[in-house]
């Protein structure tokens, strides 16, 4: 008896039924059983035979796809098992593919492929090194004698005890010891972050700092450092140029503090020429607190943003610069009549000199 029959020839078998053959004939003639016979009506019945092709790549299809999602769904749960926060050394993950092969029963390509992990990796039986176990006594030994000692240092003092070995492998077993240093961060007292105290009575105490960009009729570019001083309102430098470093911002103050002296504090945002190193060390030099506004919150810098506003409004939009010389001599004019003509609502009218001229009594 036949035991399978392709899709043609069951199409076949069924054509003669629906001929007028009867059912009894055809499954005696062919040795199927009448269910076989019957299940063959019920699924090809009124079909040809591409039809009944694409119907047997459809079920074989789902077959797969069956197959698939029910390996991803066990792939998913073992890695819910194993999974792990810390990245994990290769012995950690040769113990965790032995695990999973042993506990569900798959093979070691597909545990290897879970974890990770080559199979040469996880076959790999290291060996025992008695030479490796005593370089570590000696990088404990002496780290215990030097305790601020780096691997580099340590690879030095080892390489005077006779042990020559490559430095990279010195790393190796002083982290295998466990003997990395944390970085000690150095606290600066002259840097401050957030919203500044406001009470502030006198004079050449802080000093806000910003940016305030423009360009040119012809593209090119206008940056300004502007400075003012928070109590008297003063404009004290509109630095112009078509680009501005943190070493020119540094010698901008210098060039106020000798008129002014220096501040004992300075209120910028958090732009690279105010991140700066020279930024840095001329704040740590000159023992003048750096504070610095949040992130994002230009509001805490609200008096040298008011000024910015002033400054654009009655000056940059106000003029259409040919050149950069052009624009330098305009924005000074601009300096001088606001420190010395324009009255300041939050002065009393007064204008910024008049008003630091009262508060210093006169002199």
């Amino acid at each position: 008896m036949k035991k399978r029959y392709t899709e043609e020839q069951i199409i076949k078998i069924l054509k003669e039924h629906e001929g007028g053959k009867r059912a009894v004939d055809i499954v005696r003639e062919h040795g199927i059983s009448e269910q076989t016979f019957y299940r063959w009506k019920s699924k090809f019945g009124g079909m040809d035979v591409s039809e009944a092709k694409r119907l047997r790549q459809l079920e074989e299809e789902n077959r797969r796809l069956k197959e698939m999602v029910a390996d991803l769904s066990l792939d998913n749960k073992i890695l819910k098992d194993v999974i792990f926060k810390k990245r994990l050394k290769p012995a950690a993950k040769r113990e965790i593919a032995v695990s999973i092969q042993t506990q569900y029963d798959i093979s070691e390509r597909r545990a290897c492929r879970l974890i990770g992990i080559s199979q040469n990796s996880k076959r790999y039986i290291p060996a025992d090194n008695g030479e490796d176990k005593m370089i570590i006594e000696r990088l404990v030994a002496l780290s215990a004698r030097w305790k601020r000692y780096g691997y580099r240092r340590l690879h030095v003092m080892l390489q005077r005890e006779g042990i020559q070995i490559n430095h990279k492998k010195t790393y190796r077993l002083y982290k295998a010891a466990g003997l990395a240093l944390k970085k000690r961060s150095k606290k600066k007292n002259y840097e401050k972050r957030g919203m500044p105290e406001r009470a502030i009575a006198q004079p050449n105490v802080r000093w806000s700092m910003d940016f305030v960009s423009d360009k040119t009729r012809y593209g090119s570019n206008i940056r300004v450092l502007t400075v003012i001083d928070e109590v008297t309102r003063e404009c004290l430098a509109l630095e112009t140029d078509s680009s501005i470093t943190g070493r020119r911002v540094a010698a901008v103050l210098n060039r106020i503090a000798i008129f002014r002296g220096l501040p004992q504090e300075i209120l910028t945002d958090n732009g690279p020429e105010f991140t700066s190193n020279v930024m840095d060390a001329w704040a740590y030099d000159h023992k003048v607190d750096h504070i610095f506004i949040d992130p994002g919150k230009p509001m805490q810098n609200g008096c040298i943003e008011s000024f910015n506003g002033k400054f654009r409004a009655e000056c940059l939009d106000q003029h259409w610069f040919r050149n950069l010389s052009e624009a330098k001599e305009i924005i000074e004019d601009w300096r001088l009549e606001y420190n010395n003509i324009r009255p300041h609502m939050s002065l009393d009218n007064l204008t910024p000199a008049e008003y630091a001229l009262m508060i210093s009594g006169g002199s």
